[in-house]
């Protein structure tokens, strides 16, 4: 599910707006360690899924939002993690 996003419509936003390249984002979203909260705990709509993973390439925590459609997984927006995610990530879980 999970692994490789099309950022074909927003890759140049998160690089513009947070620093962090579709390539950074798609490591992260390949993590084996990384932590799916689905539906992401911000969404309003609650159809997108919050991921948060280790990019090695940009050596940090990344908190990826993608969004299935027809079964594409789109990313929608990425930036290096607050402290919140981090804090789920080092435990694993959402609590």
């Amino acid at each position: 599910m999970f692994g490789h996003a099309d950022w074909s419509h927003r890759g140049d936003y998160i690089v513009t707006k947070h620093g962090v390249t579709p390539d950074e984002s798609d490591e992260a979203l390949a993590d084996p360690e990384r932590i799916v909260i689905d539906p992401d705990y911000n969404s309003t709509s609650g159809l997108s899924v919050r991921i948060i993973g280790f990019s090695q390439t940009s050596g940090d925590l990344l908190t990826v939002i993608v969004l299935e459609d027809g079964g594409v997984t789109h990313g929608v927006n990425a930036w290096q993690s607050n402290a919140r995610d981090r804090r789920i990530y080092e435990e694993g879980e959402l609590r």
